[in-house]
C-alpha cells in the first residue's frame, strides 16, 4: 500500500479514534446492508478521488487509515500528498479493492478527507491575505469536540500555525481569569497575575494575557509576559499598541484576536502584530468538495 502524506503518532491516534467511532455510527450492529444486498463478495473495483473544485489537500493519510481499517487489501495509491494545490478534475488518490470495501468506506473517508481540506483551503486563504506581513496566522481552540489534534494538522498544512493545543500546554489568562481574580483581590493588576502564573509554573510553559484596552496593555506589559493578545482591538488601537510593545517591552508578541475575517485580515496584518489568531479557520471552513470517480473495467 503505497504510504500518504506523514502524520505524526498523536494524529494518527487521534484520527484512529475519530474513525472507530464514525464506522461504529454509520455500520450500526448490521453493517452496510444496501451494498450487502447489491454486490457481490468477488466484485473487484477501482476508484479515484477526484477534486471537484480548487482548494488545498488535507487528510490523505486519515482517508488512507480508514481502508486500513475497513479492509487492508485495499491499495490506495496517492498522486498527490497534502499540502498539494487542487484544480477542479485533480486525481488525489486511486483506490483498488473489494468494492463492497470501497463503498463501505467511501462516505466515511470523504467525510475526513473534504473537511480537513476545507480548513486547509480556508487557512491558506488567510494567509495568503497576510502574505508580505510579519503576522503569522494562528489556530485558536473553537475546533469540532474531537477533532482538535487533526483541525490542527490541517491549519499547518494550509500555511497557518497553531496555536496552544489545549488548557494544559500555556497559561492565556483571559477576562475572566482577571475578573475571578479581582472579585476576591480588588487590588490584583495584571502584571501581578503574569509573575504569579511564571512563578505557580515554575516558568516551564509560556504566558499570554489577553487584554481589550490600552491602558491593560501596559499594565500587562510590566509582567514581561511571551504574549499579549489584544481583544477586538481596531487597526488604529492595535498600531498604538505595536508602539507602546516596541517602547515598554520589545520582546513581548502581540497577538491580534477577534472579528478577523477574510475581509480584514490584511489590514490587521499591516499593523505590526507578530500574531493573528482566528476561530473561523476551524469552525468557519466549508467542506472542499470531492468525490469518488469509479473507473470503467479494462
Amino acid at each position: 500500500m503505497t504510504k500518504a502524506s506523514t502524520c505524526t503518532n498523536a494524529e494518527r491516534c487521534a484520527a484512529g479514534e475519530l474513525i472507530r467511532l464514525a464506522l461504529r455510527e454509520d455500520l450500526g450492529p448490521a453493517g452496510d446492508v444496501t451494498t450487502q444486498a447489491l454486490i457481490s463478495e468477488q466484485a473487484r473495483g477501482t476508484v479515484q478521488i477526484v477534486a471537484r473544485e480548487s482548494g488545498v489537500l488535507a487528510g490523505l493519510p486519515v482517508a488512507q487509515q480508514v481502508f486500513e481499517t475497513v479492509d487492508p487489501q485495499v491499495a490506495f495509491v496517492c498522486r498527490l500528498t497534502d499540502g498539494a494545490q487542487l484544480a477542479r478534475g485533480s486525481v488525489v488518490a486511486e483506490l483498488t479493492g473489494s468494492v463492497r470495501s470501497l463503498l463501505t468506506g467511501e462516505r466515511t473517508a470523504l467525510n475526513f478527507l473534504t473537511h480537513l481540506s476545507g480548513v486547509a483551503s480556508l487557512t491558506r486563504r488567510f494567509v495568503e491575505a497576510a502574505a508580505g506581513t510579519r503576522a503569522g496566522i494562528f489556530d485558536t481552540r473553537k475546533t469540532l469536540p474531537g477533532w482538535r489534534v487533526l483541525e490542527k494538522y490541517a491549519v499547518r498544512v494550509g500555511g497557518g500555525r497553531n496555536h496552544r493545543i489545549g488548557l494544559f500546554d500555556m497559561v492565556l489568562i483571559k477576562d475572566n481569569h482577571l475578573a475571578g481574580l479581582k472579585a476576591s483581590d480588588p487590588g490584583a493588576t495584571i502584571a501581578g497575575a503574569v509573575r504569579a502564573a511564571r512563578e505557580r509554573t515554575g516558568g516551564s510553559i509560556p504566558i499570554e494575557v489577553e487584554v481589550d484596552s490600552l491602558d491593560q496593555l501596559r499594565d500587562a506589559l510590566q509582567g514581561k509576559p511571551e504574549m499579549v493578545l489584544l481583544d477586538n482591538m481596531s487597526c488604529d488601537l492595535l498600531q498604538q499598541a505595536v508602539a507602546i510593545r516596541d517602547a515598554q517591552a520589545p520582546g513581548v508578541e502581540l497577538e491580534a484576536s477577534g472579528g478577523v475575517s477574510l475581509a480584514t485580515v490584511a489590514d490587521i496584518a499591516r499593523t505590526g502584530v507578530e500574531r493573528i489568531s482566528a476561530g473561523a479557520l476551524t469552525h468557519s471552513a466549508v467542506a472542499l468538495d470531492l468525490a469518488f470517480d469509479w473507473k470503467a473495467n479494462e
